[in-house]
C-alpha cells in the first residue's frame, strides 16, 4: 500500500501523540496476537478509546428530568430485521457538535415503545434501556416477540422528551413463500461533498430494507461552511476541520452526519443493514495495514476507536459489538424463502493491496493464490452459507467492485488493486464455491466507486464467451464526488473494455432492487446535483435478470 505523510495541525499532532503514547504502553516488538491479549495492550486500548477501567459502564445515574434541551437531535434508526425482532437505536446528544454531546457523564434511563400504528394506540412491546456515557449515550434495544413480516413504529422517551417516530419492518417468517422484496442500496456519503438529497428521496420510497454498503462517513476535514455545501446560515465548529484520529473525533463526526435532516429521515423511514468500507476508519487501509506512515500498533489503536464509534452510532445487534480493534461485522439475514443476504466485510481481513495500491498492471503479486479479500474464516462462512441456502436469491452486500474492470480496451490495461481485481484468486474461489453450492441466482451488491454499474458476472472474465453466473449491481454515491456526470470522462474506454458491463452512470443517488420469484429488477435512481439542495429524482436506467437465467437486460 502506498504510504503518505499526513501534514497535521497542532491539535492533530497532539491527538496523534496520544495514540503514540498508548502504543508505547505495549511491550517492544509485541506481535499482533499479544497486542490483542496482553495486559499492556488492554491498558493501551483503554487509554486510547476511553473505556471504563473495569470494562463495564460505571458512571452514576443522571436524573433525566435535568435534561433541559432536546436529547434526540440525532434521530432514530432501526436495523438488522429478523422475523420476530428488530434492533432500534438512538443516541442522546442535546448539543451534538460538542464533545460529550452536551450531557454530563452520567447514566440515563431511556424508555422505548413499539406499536402497530403511528399514533401508538396499539403498543406491542415497551421497555427501558440505559444510555451509558462510556458508549457516548447511545441506546439500542433488541425488541423481541414481534409479528413476522409486519410494519412497526417505535419511539424513545427520557425525562420530558420524546423522540421522533421511526418506522421499521420485521423480516418474513423462516420458510415463508414470500413473492416480493424491495431493497435500496446506498453508499459513500461525504458530508463535505454535498447534500444528502438522495436520502430525502429514499425516505419516501416503499422499501423493505436499506443496505448501506460503506463509507457512511469520511475521515477527512470538513470546513466551517460544510465544504461543497457552502453554508451561509451557520458555521461548523473548528474541530471538524481536521482528520478523525481519536475516539472523540469519530464520535463528533458521526454526530455531524447524523444531524443531517435527510439522513435522519431515511433512517426513520426504513430499517438499515450496514457494513463499512474504508473511510469509516482510514482511506484504503487493508486489515492491520494503514495507508499512512504510522506503526501497526498506532493504527490498530485508531482502528479500535473507529470501530467503537461505528458500533455506538449504528443500529447493530450485540454480536457486532467490537473488542478492541476487532469487530465481527459479517453476518447473515434471511427474508423467507425469497432471499438470503450474506453481508461481507472486505476491509478488516484482507491482504495488503498489491503493487502499492492504485490502478496497476496485474502480475504475480496480485495473482498470488494465497491473497484474500475476506480472510479464510469469513470465506468458509460464506461458502457454507451458500451450501445450506434454500433461497431463490443469494444476495451479497459488500463494498468494492467484484467484476473485472479493465481501464482501457487494449492489452495495456490496468486494474484496481483495491477492488476484487487485486484479489482474483479470492474472487475465483467464491465463484467456484457458488457453482459448487448450486447457487443459481447470485447477486452482488456493491458501493465504493461513486458511480453506478450493472455487470454480468462471468465464470472467466478473460474469456468473452464465458458463461454468465450472476449479476453485480453497483450503486452510486449519495454525495461523494460532488455532482458527477451522466457519462464520466472514462465512459467510452470502460464500456468498450468490459463487454460484461451493461450500465455506467456517474450521477449521485441510490439503487432500488426488487426481488421476485421470476425475476429481479434494478432501478438506478439519480439526482442532477448535490452541491445545491433539493434536486429532483430521476431513473437513469432499469434492468432485469430472470431467476435461473443470469444476465442483465434493459427493462
Amino acid at each position: 500500500m502506498t504510504s503518505a505523510q499526513i501534514i497535521m495541525t497542532p491539535d492533530q499532532s497532539t491527538r496523534a501523540a496520544e495514540l503514540r503514547t498508548a502504543a508505547r504502553l505495549l511491550e517492544p516488538g509485541v506481535g499482533r496476537r499479544r497486542f490483542l491479549t496482553a495486559t499492556g495492550a488492554a491498558a493501551a486500548l483503554a487509554f486510547a478509546v476511553n473505556l471504563p477501567a473495569a470494562g463495564t459502564a460505571s458512571a452514576a445515574e443522571l436524573d433525566s428530568r435535568r435534561i433541559t434541551e432536546d436529547p434526540f437531535t440525532l434521530g432514530v434508526a432501526s436495523g438488522d430485521p429478523h422475523p420476530t425482532s428488530v434492533l432500534i437505536w438512538t443516541r442522546l446528544a442535546p448539543r451534538p457538535y460538542e464533545p460529550g454531546g452536551g450531557l454530563p457523564r452520567g447514566r440515563v434511563v431511556v424508555r422505548w415503545e413499539v406499536a402497530r400504528d403511528e399514533r401508538f394506540r396499539r403498543i406491542e412491546r415497551r421497555g427501558s434501556v440505559t444510555a451509558h456515557p462510556e458508549f457516548a449515550h447511545s441506546v439500542r434495544a433488541e425488541v423481541r416477540g414481534l409479528g413476522a413480516g409486519r410494519v412497526h413504529y417505535y419511539r424513545f422517551r427520557t425525562g420530558s422528551w420524546t423522540s421522533p417516530v421511526g418506522r421499521t419492518r420485521t423480516a418474513p417468517a423462516p420458510g415463508a413463500r414470500n413473492t416480493s422484496l424491495t431493497l435500496a442500496a446506498v453508499s459513500c456519503q461525504a458530508y463535505h461533498d454535498g447534500y444528502f438529497t438522495a436520502h430525502r428521496h429514499l425516505a419516501a420510497e416503499d422499501v423493505d430494507v436499506v443496505l448501506h454498503l460503506g463509507d457512511y462517513l469520511y475521515e477527512y476535514a470538513v470546513t466551517a461552511t460544510g465544504g461543497a455545501r457552502g453554508y451561509t446560515d451557520r458555521r461548523l465548529p473548528a474541530h471538524y476541520n481536521r482528520e478523525t484520529v481519536t475516539l472523540e473525533d469519530y464520535r463528533l463526526r458521526y454526530a455531524l452526519y447524523k444531524s443531517d435532516p435527510d439522513l435522519r429521515a431515511a433512517h426513520a423511514a426504513h430499517p438499515f443493514v450496514v457494513t463499512w468500507d474504508d473511510h469509516e476508519t482510514e482511506n484504503n487501509y487493508a486489515g492491520g495495514t494503514p495507508e499512512n506512515d504510522v506503526t501497526p500498533e498506532e493504527f490498530l489503536l485508531r482502528r479500535a476507536a473507529a470501530y467503537r464509534a461505528y458500533w455506538e452510532n449504528q443500529p447493530l445487534r450485540t454480536p457486532q459489538r467490537p473488542t478492541g480493534p476487532d469487530m465481527r461485522l459479517y453476518r447473515r439475514l434471511t427474508f423467507g424463502r425469497l432471499a438470503q443476504f450474506d453481508i461481507l466485510d472486505t476491509r478488516q481481513y484482507r491482504s495488503d493491496q498489491a503493487y502499492g495500491d492504485g490502478w496497476r498492471t496485474p502480475g504475480p503479486e496480485s495473482e498470488d493464490p494465497t491473497r484474500t479479500m475476506t480472510g479464510a474464516t469469513q470465506e468458509r462462512w460464506l461458502l457454507d452459507g451458500w451450501r445450506a441456502s434454500d433461497a431463490t436469491w443469494n444476495v451479497v452486500p459488500q463494498q468494492v467492485t467484484f467484476a473485472q474492470r479493465r481501464n482501457v480496451p487494449t492489452d495495456a490495461f490496468k486494474l484496481s488493486m483495491d477492488s476484487w481485481d487485486g484479489y482474483p484468486a479470492s474472487r475465483q474461489r467464491l465463484l467456484a464455491g457458488a457453482e459448487a453450492a448450486g447457487v443459481d441466482n447470485l447477486m452482488v451488491l456493491t458501493g465504493d466507486v461513486h458511480v453506478s454499474y450493472a455487470f454480468d458476472l462471468r465464470k472467466d472474465f478473460d474469456d468473452p464467451a464465458s458463461r454468465t453466473v450472476g449479476t453485480e449491481i453497483v450503486t452510486t454515491s449519495v454525495s461523494s464526488g460532488k455532482d458527477g456526470a451522466d457519462r464520466p470522462a472514462n465512459w467510452e474506454n470502460l464500456t468498450r473494455a468490459n463487454p460484461h458491463l451493461k450500465h455506467y452512470n456517474g450521477r449521485r443517488g441510490y439503487t432500488l432492487v426488487t426481488l421476485g420469484t421470476e425475476e429481479a429488477r434494478a432501478d438506478f435512481r439519480t439526482v442532477a446535483a448535490v452541491t445545491t439542495p433539493g434536486a429532483p429524482l430521476t431513473t437513469a436506467a432499469s434492468f432485469v435478470t430472470e431467476a435461473g437465467n443470469p444476465g442483465l437486460t434493459p427493462a
